[in-house]
């Protein structure tokens, strides 16, 4: 399967590669990866689904399939290890990658990640009115709503979900955001990837023993950096301490005026603590 990358020139010889969350794609990466730059070449990834990437037949949207694909595009890579970094969802499949394929991953970078959260609150949702999208009898009439949405209406919900301050978020930014969501309507698998793909989160977050979430991250030998908004509305800042605590080579740093898209948001704030444990990790003093 073919993934759509965008990438950020930089060293040969060091590369960081960066996956984004549920409804997102590699855009969500771009100040952060420039940041980076100077130090990392990077490719940021548009999961099958997402962005860019049209999904296989058969693909079957759960954490481990996007874990799977995920892990073969950095094989294919070659060379060294690369540095990974995840926000939300992508954060979830990094962790699983990591876990299984720790030979693949020189650090861990892990953003606001998918960790158990089974809130029932629809200010989780950029429009609380997706909740009942797939309701019997209502759910219907729902998307119809949904679908009548213009692109832009539906960036400024996201970046309203997403960020502490949307005020921040530049009109340019925003001009190009709602250019994606008029291409990617255009996609018919783009709305059913985006269904299944919730599910996939869900059913992982019911997952017991070995299965369970918590149980990777105490799996994972890699040296990992968690970072968290202290005003994230989609996963909870009270999720950080238990991660970075379950996660046997973590440090935190919980950010604030921040929300679910620290690279976004705050994306030199975040850079410096990825190049502070870079720098450890090669100083051994991680």
């Amino acid at each position: 399967m073919g993934l759509a990358v965008r990438r950020t020139e930089g060293p040969a010889d060091t590369t960081a590669v960066y996956v984004h969350g549920l409804g997102g794609s590699s855009t969500n990466w771009t100040d952060l990866a420039a940041q980076l730059s100077p130090f990392a070449g990077g490719t940021a990834v548009d999961l099958p689904g997402f962005g860019f990437s049209e999904p296989e037949p058969g693909f079957d949207f759960s954490l481990d399939a996007h874990a799977e694909i995920l892990g073969r595009y950095v094989e294919e890579q070659g060379g060294k290890p690369a540095h990974l970094l995840g926000n939300s969802m992508g954060g979830a499949v990094a962790l699983l990658l990591a876990a299984r394929r720790p030979e693949l991953v020189r650090t861990l970078t892990l953003i606001s990640p998918a960790m158990p959260d089974r809130r029932l609150d629809p200010r989780r949702l950029s429009d609380p009115r997706m909740a009942l999208a797939y309701l019997p009898l209502v759910g219907r009439r729902v998307r119809k709503q949904l679908a009548a949405l213009g692109p832009r209406e539906r960036a400024r919900q996201v970046i309203k979900l997403c960020y502490a301050e949307p005020d921040v978020f530049a009109e340019s930014r925003l001009d190009e955001l709602e250019a994606e969501h008029s291409e990617r309507a255009e996609f018919k698998w783009a709305t059913p990837a985006l269904a299944r793909s919730t599910f996939g989160i869900f059913r992982t977050w019911t997952a017991r023993g070995e299965a369970s979430l918590w149980s990777v991250a105490r799996s994972v030998t890699v040296p990992t950096l968690v970072v968290w908004g202290i005003h994230d509305r989609v996963i909870s800042a009270k999720r950080a301490v238990r991660t970075a605590e379950a996660l046997p080579h973590a440090r935190l740093l919980v950010l604030p005026r921040t929300g679910h898209v620290a690279q976004m948001e705050r994306p030199v704030a975040v850079a410096r603590a990825v190049l502070g444990m870079w720098e450890s990790v090669e100083n051994r003093t991680w």
